[in-house]
């Protein structure tokens, strides 16, 4: 059946693609700026949503895209350094590692990445430069039907501009931060560059954009001394005594150094315009090598030389250091992403939309030493971690209805198609540097596939109340699984093959508002939402380096029960915002860890029986408030998030859900000092958290916390004329130092300069 569905969505997306050409040729043309601002069409008044335009990035300083949305109001971003290829999003009741409950678009193509989860779940923001960003709508929670259950956190959709006329840009910055914690004291900076080129030739217009950034993070982890029975422990100093995120006293011997990482972005988008309808093509291709090898080892030797493994033992206390501990790595990716979107009118009342994608993974491969390069017993050996035949294909088509015989009455209804391969494969390398492939050590992988229909009615009874309805049809199938279940004796690496799997679900959705007077406006929004589970989750079995996985092929998706209530009341310059929320959610799809003996970390994906989350959101966004010129856009959050069932292990109930604060907020305060020059401040607070599911870790301020933190930015930028602009910044202009799980970043200085034609 899912053969048949995908192609029938494919080829009335490809009809629908070569449409305008039959039907608008001889219509005269529109001229469209921002792709997406004029959606023909605004259906899901039953999501609360918030809009980002540039004007609202002032006070921010802007790196890359991750920097745009990350003050938004119940917006996490776990960016740990700038470049970061790890900036995984959680939105409301779905923590940051959470990342398959959240669904970013650009220009209707997928950035969310539903293959893998945690640290490797971060939806690939490099695809779209922050420079090229037009617009940002952010929908809560899956209230629309448009959207299918990876919606529980909510959607960000990011629309680019093209161009209009020919123009060029250009924009350079340089980045520097200190950091000094632990062992490590020292300086790292990067920098930027970023072109453009477009131009619209009557009705056909063009882009070319690169974007490189070049960028030195701070040391990402830092190790404490395992267990050690040596009768023959070798004396050293040098170690820091310390605590770990569960109080434990602990010996901390090394950090991870630097890691370097050069990401080059290259950037082609063709739009035409045919009459009513319009089309978009858009490529885009990232290369990222991540370097990091340079480890820290604090402890020295009798003799004064630097120790890199071994039982050791510090002024009475001894412990072991395992080589693989300072092992060396070098990531290489490359990627590419290509979409299309055609959207038009059939009809004065009947408007169509049709956008199909494919992300290819054409290079991702992580070479690993098995020990520092300096260490006496250092060779070649090591592992290659290599991802092939991994991507993504979506399609998808919606109709849009605004007359249905019904006086207020409008209709969207679609079908979309997905579907994921993820395939790993370890190998061991007799020459890790040149990734030589040996042996197998793991594999795993499979394909998840999702068919959607939907539908959804607005309905505008009279001018104080409006109702929608939706209901979506998902169909979810689990194929070609695989992980390793290797036997040692036999010469071929064995695999276990999963059988097939498939289910469907059923999402009903609910929304009613009313104005009250001219003022003031309230909505209730109610929402089932199914989240199938993604390839990682069933499939991921492997060993390597410090880690370990499990496969858990049987998981059933997560069910949650969504609710919003919102009170809004419109200023002359602004608004004012309540929004009170709560989530089930059933059979929540968690990565539980632990760490054994031997310092590897073991994990499988577990569900837990039921989270309940609630929330209460307060949002003021407002242009010349108090005094004249002064913008603001300014969010608080309280969130209450526990387990309250969890039939296996009932000591977790009543628990709060890991990396979940109770209390966020964010202030964006931009002073307009004259039509050329602005001044501004950021803030972003979180308070702590925990990180572990039995909320064992409770200390604070050292590596491996969820720690709460206090960040205060500046910036200003001064627009010379002739298209010139100089811009300074400063990001923790309090040099606070803060750690969730691996450290934010120390203070960090911006310069920019940037030119337009």
């Amino acid at each position: 059946m899912f053969v048949s569905l995908k192609h029938g969505v494919i080829a009335i997306a490809i009809a629908v693609l070569s449409a305008p050409l039959a039907l608008c040729a001889d219509q005269p043309v529109e001229e469209i700026v921002v792709w997406g601002s004029d959606r023909d069409r605004t259906f899901g008044h039953s999501s609360p949503t918030s809009t980002l335009t540039p004007s609202d990035f002032a006070s921010i300083n802007v790196a890359t895209t991750e920097d745009v949305v990350k003050f938004e109001p119940s917006v996490v971003i776990r960016r740990r350094f700038i470049g970061d290829s790890n900036g995984v999003m959680g939105m409301r009741g779905s923590n940051m590692f959470q990342t398959s409950r959240s669904m970013v678009f650009a220009d209707g193509v997928p950035l969310h990445y539903l293959l893998q989860s945690r640290w490797n779940g971060a939806p690939r923001w490099a695809m779209v430069s922050a420079s090229e960003i037009a617009k940002v709508d952010i929908h809560y929670g899956p209230f629309s039907a448009e959207y299918g259950g990876n919606s529980m956190g909510g959607v960000m959709e990011i629309e680019t501009a093209i161009p209009q006329d020919q123009e060029l840009h250009f924009d350079s910055s340089y980045y520097s931060q200190s950091f000094d914690d632990y062992g490590f004291d020292k300086t790292v900076s990067g920098y930027k560059t970023f072109v453009s080129y477009g131009n619209k030739v009557e009705d056909t217009s063009y882009y070319f954009s690169f974007n490189r950034l070049d960028n030195e993070s701070q040391p990402q982890t830092f190790r404490y001394g395992g267990r050690s029975a040596s009768a023959t422990p070798t004396v050293v100093t040098g170690s820091i005594l310390g605590k770990d995120e569960r109080s434990n006293a602990r010996n901390w011997f090394m950090d991870t150094g630097v890691v370097d990482t050069v990401t080059n972005n290259y950037k082609f988008k063709l739009g035409h315009d045919f009459g009513n309808w319009s089309a978009l093509l858009n490529l885009a291709y990232e290369d990222r090598n991540s370097i990091n090898d340079s480890a820290n080892t604090y402890l020295r030797d009798a003799q004064g030389n630097p120790v890199y493994s071994g039982d050791v033992i510090d002024n009475g206390r001894q412990f072991s250091v395992p080589a693989s501990r300072f092992a060396s790595s070098d990531l290489e990716r490359r990627s590419f992403n290509i979409g299309l979107r055609v959207r038009g009118q059939l009809s004065e009342s009947v408007a169509l939309e049709t956008n199909i994608s494919r992300f290819t993974v054409l290079r991702d491969e992580s070479r690993n030493s098995s020990a520092h390069a300096e260490d006496p017993g250092h060779t070649t050996n090591g592992q290659v971690i290599d991802f092939g035949d991994t991507g993504w294909d979506t399609a998808e088509v919606n109709v849009y209805f605004d007359d249905l015989g019904v006086e207020g009455l409008a209709l969207v209804t679609g079908m979309r198609y997905e579907s994921y391969q993820l395939n790993v494969d370890i190998f061991s390398s007799s020459n890790y540097a040149a990734g030589s492939k040996g042996a197998f050590k793991g594999r795993s992988g499979g394909e998840t596939k999702i068919f959607a229909g939907f539908a959804q009615l607005d309905w505008q009874l009279n001018e104080q109340w409006d109702a929608s309805f939706g209901l979506r049809y998902e169909e979810f199938e689990a194929d070609k699984g695989f992980y390793d279940n290797d036997d040692a004796a036999t010469p071929e690496f064995e695999l276990t093959q999963v059988p097939s799997r498939s289910s469907s679900k059923t999402s009903p959705k609910f929304s009613v508002g009313y104005l009250f007077g001219n003022d003031w406006s309230f909505r209730y929004s109610i929402a089932k939402a199914y989240r199938f589970p993604i390839a990682e989750e069933l499939y991921s079995q492997y060993k390597a380096y410090n880690s370990e996985s499990i496969a858990n092929p049987g998981l059933l998706p997560e069910d949650g029960l969504h609710h919003n209530f919102m009170a809004e009341r419109v200023m002359l310059n602004g608004s004012i915002r309540v929004n009170y929320f709560t989530e089930s959610i059933k059979n929540s799809i968690e990565s539980q860890a632990t760490t054994l003996d031997s310092g590897t970390s073991l994990r499988t994906f577990i569900p837990i029986d039921e989270i309940e989350t609630s929330g209460l959101e307060f949002i003021v966004n407002a242009r010349d408030i108090f005094i004249p010129h002064l913008d603001i856009r300014f969010n608080a959050v309280y969130t209450d998030s526990e387990i309250i069932e969890n039939d296996p292990n009932p000591s977790l109930e009543g628990n709060i859900y890991p990396r979940m604060p109770k209390w966020r907020g964010n202030l964006l305060a931009t002073y307009h000092i004259n039509t050329n020059w602005d001044a501004g401040v950021n803030l972003q607070y979180a308070s702590e958290s925990f990180g572990r599911i039995d909320n064992s870790d409770k200390e604070e301020g050292v590596y491996g916390a969820q720690d709460g933190y206090m960040r205060v930015g500046l910036k200003s930028t001064y627009r010379m004329g002739s298209g010139v602009s100089l811009g300074l910044g400063i990001d923790n202009i309090t040099d606070e130092a803060a750690y969730v799980a691996h450290p934010w970043p120390g203070r960090t200085i911006y310069a920019n300069f940037s030119y337009d034609y």
